[in-house]
């Protein structure tokens, strides 16, 4: 695999160590440590759509609506029809669980060898508003008898309404069912991160080569981050300015090679959301006489129907109707940068956590300036003392 001459020494130092096999064999017996990877989740089969979109809708930190508990089953029953027909073009279901899995289970091999002290470590999955939920996640944990666990979001910029919602759910679970003695500690946020630059940029060169190098330099890259309720950002939700200091860093990387915009997906209903919307920005550039793209989920860590159906059916054909030729940057699925890029994560952040830094970042205690849920305030107090 060939990288560019321009890394880093320490990206190179990243990137130079093996995917080496297992030296040290943890004692026998011994609970492993958890690590769970956290997601939005998405139906894994046509059947389990409208399940998962009723969840989604009566999830306030992630679509406020009014009278939530009656218009989020009423939405839900309304959409579902439409929905299981995207999921059906996409091939039948979402395939985030299968890359979750995946991705973690590489990252755990890793782990064992880049942090034996904490061997042997076993990725589980907590899914928001689809099979495995954090309930189910948690009674795993129990019969693995485990006592020391990493909540790591899989949404590398933070939101109060991704990783924060998934994080009270958490600890509204883990309080009900009394999991105080296991150890707790937060991976929060890790956009700017290396390897995850690392892995995108690669992304992005692959897809650029699909063009002509006369005309390579001329193609836009338009970076599409799931957009956010203004409602949400106006209370100072930090997610906006995460998703821009990844964009900056992948661009960094890249030497600037390419004109760029950042723009935003998946609205969904009347109220206002962050702009401008990705299928606008491709109208747009039509109309500026651009002819060439490259579409960059930026925000997403593997294929799902944000990517399957909404980027590569809606937005690319539409791109195409407006004669422009556009083309992709692959999701991060089976990446081994980026499978490396977790478990280095994994690993500085163990390796933190013994040297007495804490279970949370800095960052993590810090609540938006608006912020009026009280279990957002409880749940950051309750990892900080580590799940105490």
């Amino acid at each position: 695999m060939a990288f560019p001459a321009s890394r880093t020494p320490a990206l190179t130092h990243f990137l130079a160590r093996s995917f080496a096999s297992l030296h040290n064999v943890p004692p026998p017996n011994k609970s492993p440590t958890a690590i769970v990877l956290m997601n939005m989740g998405g139906p894994e089969t046509v059947s389990e759509t409208h399940d998962f979109l009723e969840n989604l809708f009566s999830d306030g930190y992630l679509i406020p609506l009014p009278f939530q508990r009656v218009l989020a089953p009423f939405i839900a029953r309304r959409r579902t029809p439409q929905i299981e027909k995207q999921y059906q073009d996409i091939g039948g279901g979402s395939p985030i669980l299968k890359w979750t899995k995946l991705q973690g289970e590489g990252m755990a091999k890793l782990l064992d060898e880049l942090h034996p002290e904490t061997a042997p470590h076993k990725s589980y999955v907590a899914f928001r508003y689809v099979r495995p939920m954090t309930e189910q996640m948690l009674a795993e944990m129990r019969a693995d008898g485990v006592k020391r666990a990493i909540a790591f979001t899989q949404y590398p910029q933070y939101s109060c309404s991704t990783t924060g919602s998934s994080l009270n759910e958490m600890f509204r679970k883990a309080s009900a069912h009394n999991t105080g003695d296991i150890e707790w500690s937060v991976i929060d946020r890790w956009g700017t991160h290396p390897g995850f630059v690392e892995a995108v940029a690669q992304n992005i060169e692959a897809a650029l080569s699909k063009f002509p190098a006369s005309t390579r330099k001329e193609t836009v890259l338009l970076f599409s981050a799931h957009s956010l309720p203004m409602s949400v950002v106006n209370r100072g939700d930090p997610y906006i300015l995460e998703v821009s200091a990844s964009v900056s860093a992948v661009m960094d990387r890249l030497r600037h090679s390419n004109p760029y915009r950042l723009v935003w997906q998946s609205q969904v209903g009347p109220s206002a959301w962050m702009g401008m919307q990705t299928g606008k920005a491709l109208q747009g550039l039509a109309r500026l006489g651009k002819k060439q793209v490259v579409l960059i989920p930026i925000a997403f860590t593997s294929d799902h129907i944000e990517t399957l159906y909404e980027i590569d059916l809606e937005y690319a054909e539409e791109a195409r109707a407006h004669g422009i030729e556009v083309h992709r940057a692959e999701s991060l699925n089976g990446s081994p940068v980026f499978i490396r890029a977790l478990a280095d994560i994994a690993a500085q952040h163990l390796k933190e956590c013994g040297s007495g830094k804490g279970p949370v970042s800095t960052q993590f205690g810090l609540r938006c300036p608006g912020c009026t849920n009280a279990t957002c305030g409880q749940q950051k107090t309750w990892f900080a003392r580590g799940g105490r």
